[in-house]
């Protein structure tokens, strides 16, 4: 079961290839147009610059873009301060980073405003485009560990989930077709794929039994991925191989029982989907746990029909 770390290396990469760099979405909130240009202007060559003029506007632009990384807003504007609009984005957006931008003393709603966390940072008008500059990069690398946080936290709690599935499914299921089905599924929605396939392996090919989630592909059988993957007994991968079938993709899991294949966990992707070496690592360990999930259903099956 062993898997050498030159190996998750290599999938990491090949799987961060897909990744393209983008810019990342920021939103100005001015009710003054030269004010919003100028914000533009600033920050259009690294930033994705989306624009509004006042909160109203900005949360629906916020409802059709959804999250961006930093929002600059003017405090003082018509119908809601800039201080109510942010308060307003951090249930939906709590990694967003809000900055505000301020010609006015008003220290009360400033002061609750950070110390709530709803504002990241203020400056005062007229600002230094260089200061004002400093303050997003900085506010950007802050958000971006924040979203790197709050990813580990949900893919740690997924792990949990998928693992509980699996406990469940051994004392639930009443044959391998439903275990299969449900097995498929927590995987699924767990990497977050838009098809996977768990199949039983017979003979050294995948068998009839499989279960499915999302968009399910013709044939194991046929693909050399799988072929490869239940051959050598290790995870394989391959990019951009069935563009037309919409699989940009495609990581495949031997299923290993007393060191014989005995099913393989096919995960499909549309777009692209990047996996650390760590991450890696424990989707395979987890794909290992179906082996045992599977010879309890079966055991289970055998015992019911005999009894």
């Amino acid at each position: 079961m062993d898997i050498a770390l030159p190996e998750l290396e290599h999938i990491s990469r090949q799987l961060a290839s897909l990744e393209r760099p983008k810019k990342p979405k920021m939103l100005v909130v001015d009710d003054e147009p030269d004010n919003l240009d100028l914000l533009y202007r600033t920050f259009r060559r690294d930033f994705n610059v989306l624009r509004a003029e006042s909160g109203v506007m900005a949360l629906e632009v916020l409802a059709a873009e959804g999250e961006v990384a930093v929002i600059i807003s003017d405090q003082r504007m018509p119908e809601m301060k800039g201080t109510e609009f942010l308060s307003k984005t951090v249930p939906q957006f709590p990694d967003t980073m809000r900055i505000i931008l301020t010609g006015f003393t008003d220290v009360e709603d400033l002061v609750d405003a950070i110390n709530s966390g709803q504002v990241y940072k203020y400056i005062t008008k007229p600002w230094d485009p260089n200061e004002l500059k400093a303050v997003v990069q900085r506010a950007v690398e802050t958000y971006d560990v924040q979203k790197h946080r709050t990813e580990e936290l949900r893919r740690a709690q997924s792990q949990t989930i998928l693992l509980g599935t699996l406990v469940k499914v051994t004392q639930e299921a009443t044959g391998l077709e439903q275990a299969l089905e449900a097995i498929a599924k927590t995987f699924g929605e767990t990497y977050e794929a838009d098809g996977c396939t768990l199949q039983l392996v017979e003979a050294g090919k995948p068998g009839t039994l499989q279960g499915n989630y999302g968009t399910a592909l013709p044939s194991l059988g046929d693909d050399p991925v799988v072929q490869e993957a239940i051959a050598t007994q290790k995870p394989q991968v391959k990019v951009n191989e069935s563009a037309e079938e919409g699989v940009l993709a495609h990581l495949v899991l031997p299923v290993l029982f007393q060191s014989a294949s005995i099913a393989v966990l096919s995960l499909r992707w549309g777009k692209p989907f990047s996996l650390q070496e760590d991450e890696l690592l424990r989707l395979y360990l987890a794909a290992q746990q179906i082996a045992l999930a599977l010879t309890c259903v079966r055991f289970g099956q055998d015992w019911r029909v005999a009894a």
